[in-house]
C-alpha cells in the first residue's frame, strides 16, 4: 500500500508523512525531494508553478509509487497533489489511499511562519489555496483537520485506513 498524505504547504505533510511511516516501519518519500532544479528555484523566488511544470514531477512520482507496488513496498508519501487530476495520475490503484490534512489559511500561514530551511517561499501559500481542490466523496479520501498534535493526527490517520480496509 502507498499512503499519501497531500495538502497546501505548511500543512505538515512531512511532520505528519514521517510520523506514520515510523509507526507502521513503511517507506517514507518526500514529494518535494523529486522536483528539478528549475522548479525549487521558481518556488523559491515565489513563483506558483504551473501544471506544466509539474507534469515531469508527477509521472517520476508515479514511477516511484509503482516500483514500490511492483517491489510490495508499503510507503507514505507527502506530497501536495492539489487538483483532483493530479491525484488521479497519481492513483496508480486501489493500492494507493489519500490522506487529506485540512487546516485554515491563517493556521496553515502561522505554521508557514515557524518553518525553517524549506524552498517554498511562504508568498505561494495563496496561490496553493487558490489551486486546491478539496476530495470528493468519490475519490474516498481520508480527511483530517488540523488541531491536534502530530502524533494524535497520525493516530486518527491509522485508525481511518484501518476502517477504510474492512
Amino acid at each position: 500500500m502507498v499512503v499519501i498524505i497531500w495538502g497546501v504547504a505548511g500543512v505538515g505533510k512531512t511532520t505528519i508523512g514521517e510520523l506514520l511511516a515510523q509507526e507502521l516501519g513503511w517507506k517514507f518519500y518526500d514529494a518535494d525531494d523529486f522536483h528539478s532544479a528549475a522548479n525549487i528555484d521558481k518556488m523559491q523566488r515565489g513563483i506558483p508553478l504551473t501544471d506544466e511544470d509539474r507534469q515531469p514531477w508527477l509521472e517520476t512520482l508515479r514511477k516511484v509509487i509503482e516500483q514500490s507496488l511492483a517491489e510490495n513496498d508499503n510507503a507514505v508519501l507527502a506530497c501536495s497533489a492539489l487538483k483532483q487530476k493530479y491525484r488521479d495520475r497519481l492513483r496508480v490503484s486501489e493500492q494507493v489511499k489519500f490522506v487529506f490534512l485540512r487546516g485554515s489559511r491563517d493556521r496553515i500561514a502561522e505554521q508557514l511562519k515557524r518553518r525553517r530551511g524549506h524552498f517554498v517561499d511562504p508568498k505561494l501559500l495563496d496561490s496553493q489555496f487558490a489551486d486546491l481542490e478539496e476530495p470528493k466523496p468519490s475519490e474516498h479520501a481520508v480527511t483530517v483537520e488540523l488541531g491536534d498534535d502530530p502524533p494524535e493526527l497520525v493516530q486518527k490517520i491509522k485508525m481511518s485506513l484501518r476502517e477504510r480496509s474492512r
